[in-house]
């Protein structure tokens, strides 16, 4: 009973001891300084120490030594030991002494030496801090047991009571939330998995930042603790480290609600800049097209949809009609030639980005000219969820520039990631699908969709869940032509492959009604034609790019100048250059609203440039056949509009 009751005492105090000295302490190196100079190394430190939240004080509960030395670049401002000693480097003392490192210029991220130096002290810290031992307070009693008879085992050394949670290190940098976040997620189809290559390079503050999850970490720190522009710049980070130390800086610039992007809809006459208030996002829908026999959209295509509500409407199922407020979130291959290359696709030699689309485009490109119907289906996400999503979605829109892979990290792979990423939702943690039909089907499968929007078609379609092809449209329409004109073709296929002048023969002879059919057919057999011709440059652009051809090669420029110049619609950064970092703030939006409409301004000269040139390098029967059928366009315009008002209708 005196052995146990020793051992309890002994333990008390231990635990007295350790509650004692249970704060971050940083020790200065004295010797060898002179008294202004340990004045305003302590500063320095104080500053510091006044930075850090106060959970992370108490938590790394050490005497950390901090010295000067003469061991380190030129180039380097300080360095930690992994476990409790900083050092920094004397050749800044002397300006931190005299004052001058408060305004000396680095042409670093911080901007001034001292500024560097305070930086450096917190990010140090911070790699301390990530390597250490947390242990609850309830747990202390064992862990020192366990300490005390394994010290120079480790944990793999340790016996079972002594290991798993209980002896768990404490990191920030392996965890799961923050891997996603900084850009080393899950591969998708690897089931845990980390990438290797972290793709969110642009706009960062300090690209040493994606050289590892360690310095990614110990970065984001320096600017969480002194930059007030951090909730602004990287909102998903600054609510991660907000929550994990239970702690905010007190001094934060207040935010904007909206957040901004770059429109990549083909209207270049329209404003680029646009801004996404999360707050306006009714849900978040899977937004599928249909597979077609093409080789690289055989599994379909897959975007994610936001269901924004028109300014001023109340969040509901109503926002769904308000489909000139849609975007679309896209994953796409950006091909900087005209090349589309199968193998480049599987080598992963296009760049992956993030689109945002105008809802209307994105359907008119799949039903109308693909023929490609969309599905679009609910996604159960919480309020927090889907504004975290959004906020994620932007912030990627800003920052990543990956590889598209047709098949390991296509469209679907890529939005798998952005809802892992984005939600935080632990259901997708082990979700696993990289083709776009099947991540569908296991989303529902996981109760993470709502399939059933799609059972009644026409409720479907009425309610915006599902945008039908175009195929069948034309079909009805030809059995219009099929019950009022006495035509020879059966198909639809048939009455779009005749020239344009046999069609037009039947104008005459056609009702109110059977015009308005062969309206929409001339529109579609039109779109034909242009998909036929963008084929026939293509392959006589590839046939012909290393010849002198005079017509070629002024297309040619006009079509890099055009790729050139669109490359910032799915890569915005590129506008803002070096300046900021995360989503553009203050004066950046000045600038992005300038060069925008400047970039815009110039992509709208050049595609009716390029509508000329290309036109010169058709042949002469497809040249000759798209001007009949922009003949027979007007025509059954004309002729429509006669009939209408004949029959008493208003001029249209």
């Amino acid at each position: 009973m005196r052995r146990l009751w020793a051992w309890l005492t002994a333990c008390t105090l231990l635990l007295s001891c350790h509650t004692a000295v249970a704060a971050l302490q940083l020790d200065l190196q004295t010797q060898g300084l002179t008294p202004a100079q340990v004045q305003a190394t302590q500063t320095l430190l104080d500053d510091a120490m006044h930075a850090l939240p106060p959970s992370f004080i108490e938590r790394l509960d050490r005497r950390i030594t901090v010295g000067w030395t003469d061991h380190m670049p030129d180039d380097a401002y300080g360095q930690a030991s992994p476990v409790s000693s900083l050092d920094l480097n004397i050749r800044q003392l002397a300006s931190l002494t005299d004052g001058s490192a408060a305004t000396e210029q680095t042409g670093r991220p911080h901007g001034t030496v001292r500024a560097e130096l305070l930086a450096t002290v917190l990010h140090e810290l911070t790699h301390i801090y990530d390597r250490a031992r947390l242990w609850a307070p309830d747990q202390r009693l064992l862990i020192s047991r366990c300490a005390r008879r394994n010290a120079s085992l480790g944990e793999v050394g340790l016996p079972s009571e002594c290991r798993g949670e209980t002896a768990r290190r404490f990191t920030l940098s392996d965890d799961p939330r923050l891997l996603d976040l900084a850009g080393w997620p899950q591969y998708v189809g690897r089931r845990g998995e980390r990438e290797i290559q972290n793709h969110q390079v642009a706009r960062s503050p300090d690209l040493y930042e994606a050289s590892s999850p360690k310095e990614f970490i110990a970065v984001n720190m320096e600017y969480f603790l002194l930059d007030p522009s951090y909730a602004c710049r990287r909102p998903a980070l600054f609510e991660y480290l907000r929550d994990h130390f239970g702690w905010a800086p007190a001094h934060q610039d207040a935010c904007e609600k909206s957040l901004p992007y770059l429109n990549a809809g083909s209207d270049f006459a329209k404003e680029p800049l646009g801004h996404i208030d999360p707050e306006r996002v009714y849900e978040v829908d899977y937004l599928l097209a249909e597979a077609n026999q093409n080789w690289v959209s055989r599994w379909g295509h897959s975007m994610l949809r936001l269901v924004i509500c028109a300014p001023g409407r109340p969040r509901g199922p109503d926002c769904r009609l308000d489909l000139d407020q849609s975007l679309v979130l896209s994953y796409r291959a950006f091909v900087n030639d005209v090349q589309l290359s199968t193998w480049g696709g599987l080598m992963g030699q296009y760049p992956s980005r993030l689109f945002v689309l105008p809802l209307s485009q994105v359907i008119d490109e799949y039903t109308k000219t693909e023929l490609r119907s969309l599905a679009s289906v609910p996604l159960k996400l919480t309020r927090r969820e889907i504004e975290s999503l959004v906020r994620h979605a932007a912030e990627m829109h800003w920052s990543y520039d990956g590889n598209y892979y047709f098949v390991s990290n296509n469209c679907a792979v890529e939005n798998l990631k952005l809802l892992r990423s984005g939600t935080g939702n632990p259901k997708l943690g082990d979700l696993d699908s990289i083709v776009p039909n099947g991540l569908l089907q296991v989303l529902e499968g996981r109760g993470m969709a709502d399939g059933s929007v799609l059972e009644d078609p026409k409720e479907a379609l009425r309610r915006g869940y599902r945008f039908d092809s175009y195929r069948d449209r034309y079909a009805a329409m030809f059995k219009v032509l099929k019950q009022h004109l006495d035509i020879p073709q059966t198909t639809v296929e048939g009455w779009l492959e005749q020239s344009a002048a046999d069609r037009r023969a039947w104008f005459a002879k056609a009702d109110l009604r059977t015009s308005a059919a062969l309206l929409l057919l001339e529109q579609a057999s039109y779109r034909r034609q242009l998909l036929l011709a963008q084929d026939e440059v293509k392959q006589k652009y590839l046939g012909a790019r290393d010849l002198k051809n005079g017509g070629m090669d002024s297309a040619n420029k006009t079509l890099q100048q055009i790729l050139a110049n669109s490359g910032f619609l799915s890569r915005p950064a590129e506008l803002l250059g070096a300046d900021g970092y995360g989503l553009p703030q203050g004066p950046e939006m000045q600038r992005l609203q300038s060069e925008s409409k400047q970039r815009q301004a110039q992509l709208l000269s050049l595609s009716v440039d390029l509508d000329k040139e290309v036109r010169t390098l058709l042949t002469p029967e497809r040249q000759a056949e798209i001007t009949a059928n922009e003949d027979n366009l007007k025509q059954i315009g004309e002729h429509l509009r006669a009939l209408h008002k004949a029959a008493g209708g208003l001029e249209l």
